[in-house]
Order: C-alpha cells, then structure tokens, then sequence
C-alpha cells in the first residue's frame, strides 16, 4: 500500500481530516448556541418561566455564567482543534498531491505546534480557574503534562525537517 499520492494511505487520511473538520464546525456552533443559552438563562429566567423547575434547573440557572465559562472554554479548546485540523488537512492534500516537502508545510507545521502549544496552555487556565472557584470541590491530580510538550516539541522538530527537505527539493530543481 502506497503512502503518498491518490488513492494511498494519506488520502484516506484526508478523507477522514475531512470529517473531522465538519464535525468540529458543528461541535463548535453547538457550543455557542449552548454558551448563548445559558447567558440568556442567567440574565433572565423568566425565559423559562412556564417551565416547573426543580432544585436542579434552579442550580443550572443561578450558575449561569459559570457554565458559560465553562462552554467558552470548550469553543476555545474546539476552535485550536480546529485551526490543528484544518493545517493537518492541507499537509495531506500536498501528501496525497505526491509533493510531501511542499514549502506551505514548514508554516502549517509551526502553527500546529503552537496550536497545541496553546492547547495546553489554555488547559492550564481551565484547571487553575476551576480550582480558583471550586467548581470540582476535589483537587485533581493532573499538572504538568510531559507528554503534551514533548509532542509540541516534536511537531516543532518535524517543521524544521520539512523546512530542510524543502532546500534540498530546492537544490535539485536548481541542479542540471
């Protein structure tokens, strides 16, 4: 089974990109019209007034905010997938094209180790905004994630490959 070019292995893997990509703009619109909803719900629960409310629902609506936060950092945490998945898509439409060391793939690769640079980051936040406010009432036990920026390291790494491929590409079309 071939890796590059039409119908191999990476084209499968945009196909799937693809998917992703979609189901990420849905998740996304999703989010916000939940995020959307529950600002409303908080600033005005007369929206819901025909509605019998149990102690739960009551709990929902007075911590409003707090769940749009909550909502707003998943759109966050979904729009940095986003902007991962949709580089990914166009390294493999170059992968698919045959063309692996297209100079576009040192940028998208830099981007994408950000991205999930910033992923992280913005994991961080999450967790020390929760435990600011209390929300989980228990102290997790997740801090430094290794594994995450080894992988934002490696991402980096494979940029400058692809940057030293992209020369040497260069290099020979220069080359009689």
């Amino acid at each position: 089974m071939r890796a590059l070019g039409p119908g191999s292995v990476s084209s499968f893997l945009k196909i799937i990109l693809d998917v992703v990509y979609v189901a990420l703009w849905i998740g996304i619109g999703v989010v916000g019209v939940l995020m959307l909803a529950a600002l409303l719900l908080s600033f005005n629960p007369e929206l819901i007034a025909n509605l019998s409310l149990n102690a739960e629902g009551a709990s929902v609506v007075s911590r409003g905010p707090v769940l749009a936060g909550g909502l707003l950092a998943a759109a966050l945490y979904m729009a940095g997938l986003q902007v991962i998945v949709a580089r990914l898509r166009q390294i493999f439409a170059t992968l698919t094209a045959g063309d692996p060391f297209h100079p576009d793939n040192v940028l998208r690769l830099r981007v994408i180790g950000l991205a999930l640079g910033s992923l992280e980051l913005v994991r961080y936040a999450v967790r020390f905004a929760g435990d600011w406010l209390d929300l989980a009432q228990t102290k997790s036990s997740q801090g430094f994630s290794l594994t995450a920026w080894f992988s934002v390291l490696v991402v980096f790494v494979l940029a400058e490959v692809f940057r030293e491929g992209a020369r040497l590409r260069r290099e020979a079309e220069l080359t009689i």
